[in-house]
């Protein structure tokens, strides 16, 4: 089970995880809300929505905690990247806000973090924490349709498209979430074996 409802990680997440064969449900399919993300690290964030999930659902979960840390904002939007501009959550006022706090600044420099937890059960003394950065700047204005969230504003590193412009299977490739995900896979397939 996915301890999130965000439809762009279910879609990332189910086609990054295949390997494993396991079909990704999200927690709202089986009635569960969201746990409260109070804290102040991605980690702490990814292990509570995980354990919440699990505990709840009596299922294995895997739950993921990401944003975009830009540093001459001091790591803004960070762990409030889906609620940068306020609750609920809104791609568009987010990046509008993004690019206001950036106006004329010259260091756009910004990655994206990823973690990943795997729990067995709620109570899990030992959870599989995969972690994936992807590097790149923030560009002056939106471009491209695909991805979610900053996508249209994140130019990666070595490139001059957004991450909006690339395609999904590039994407997934390179992005934060591709390399947390192939982490994850790694240690699952030790974890996991019998």
């Amino acid at each position: 089970m996915l301890a999130s409802d965000n439809e762009g990680k279910r879609r990332e997440l189910g086609e990054l995880l295949a390997p494993l064969g396991v079909t990704l449900v999200a927690q709202g399919e089986l009635g569960i809300r969201g746990a409260p993300e109070t804290a102040v690290t991605f980690v702490e964030n990814a292990v509570a929505k995980a354990r919440h999930a699990s505990a709840e659902a009596k299922l294995p979960a895997i739950a993921d905690d990401s944003g975009l840390v830009v540093d001459a904002l001091d790591g803004a939007p960070g762990v409030l990247s889906a609620r940068y501009a306020g609750a609920p959550s809104d791609d568009r006022a987010n990046n509008d806000k993004l690019l206001r706090a950036l106006h004329g600044r010259n260091d756009r420099a910004a990655h994206f973090y990823c973690v990943l937890v795997f729990l067995r059960y709620g109570s899990d003394p030992a959870p599989v924490i995969a972690t994936g950065r992807w590097h790149g700047t923030i560009a002056a204005a939106t471009r491209g349709q695909g991805g979610f969230g900053y996508d249209p504003l994140f130019v990666p590193r070595g490139t001059t498209v957004t991450s909006a412009e690339l395609g999904p299977a590039e994407k997934n490739r390179v992005s934060h979430r591709g390399r947390a995900a192939r982490d994850l896979l790694a240690q699952l397939r030790d974890v996991l074996a019998p």
